[in-house]
């Protein structure tokens, strides 16, 4: 594709540059737990180097890591995760989380731990702060109930003393302008929102006028009735035809991984 193969650091640097000039982003996340952790500290490391500070940094690792490799990467990284940054679902679990968070305040390092694995609903709310699990909910109002509930969450956080982020996954402008609309209404959300976007092209979009444009590195929130977008018929008609089509109805990563990838690899979490 366009961003060309990213498995060092000076790829990684530059498929961030170009993330920073088409789209204006002002803060960047490296999806982690692909690469020896070593790799991804020091990817981290040059994008700190080449954006500066001024650019909160963030890495997700999907709880690839063991507590011990969490608490070295928190370690080794806590300056470049400083100033806005977080360090997200490094270890699997509330208690590995809880355990990672106690380790690095033993040393002083404050860095906030993030989550949309061991927060999930709000049930969870209580054990991550009792626990001190999570400094940093990532919501996502598809999976939280949708706008409403969102704000909920906002309000929750705000009184329990939770940071507010937000979680993406490949999507298409319908679901981009949900998480707009919803970010806009959660005041306790200060940190950029993920997004899966600029993986996507012309030729998915499914909303008139084609994609949903970024200006300075934020999506304007329309003011048209609903979610402000409509979509294109035809185009939803041909992007069902392409669904039929497929040979699979679910998604398997893991067979994805063995077909492309490494037909020996496996899932294992903690992998490091």
């Amino acid at each position: 594709d366009e961003y060309g193969e990213c498995l060092d650091p000076k790829s990684i640097v530059r498929q961030a540059r170009r993330m920073v000039e088409v789209y204006g982003f002002r803060e960047i996340k490296l999806k982690a737990g692909v690469l020896e952790p070593e790799e991804e500290i020091a990817a981290i490391r040059a994008l700190r180097a080449e954006f500066g500070a001024r650019y909160p940094l963030r890495i997700d690792p999907n709880c690839a890591w063991s507590v011990e490799t969490s608490v070295h990467v928190g370690r080794s990284l806590q300056e470049e995760l400083s100033l806005g940054g977080y360090l997200e679902d490094p270890a699997p679990g509330m208690d590995g989380m809880a355990e990672v968070r106690r380790r690095l305040l033993a040393e002083g390092n404050e860095t906030p731990l993030a989550s949309n694995v061991a927060v999930t609903c709000f049930a969870h709310l209580p054990e991550a702060r009792r626990k001190d699990a999570v400094q940093i909910v990532l919501s996502d109002p598809h999976y939280w109930g949708g706008v409403r509930a969102l704000q909920q969450l906002s309000h929750s956080c705000e009184l329990l003393g939770f940071g507010l982020s937000m979680h993406s996954n490949n999507h298409l402008g319908v679901s981009l302008m949900i998480m707009t609309h919803a970010a806009a209404a959660a005041p306790r959300l200060t940190f950029a929102c993920d997004t899966h976007y600029p993986w996507q092209t012309g030729r998915d979009e499914v909303v008139e006028g084609g994609r949903i444009p970024f200006v300075n590195g934020a999506v304007p929130v329309p003011d048209k009735p609903g979610l402000g977008v409509s979509l294109d018929r035809d185009q939803l008609a041909r992007l069902r035809e392409r669904y039929d089509k497929l040979p699979y109805r679910k998604r398997d990563d893991e067979a994805e991984m063995r077909r492309h990838v490494d037909p020996n690899w496996k899932r294992v979490l903690p992998r490091w």
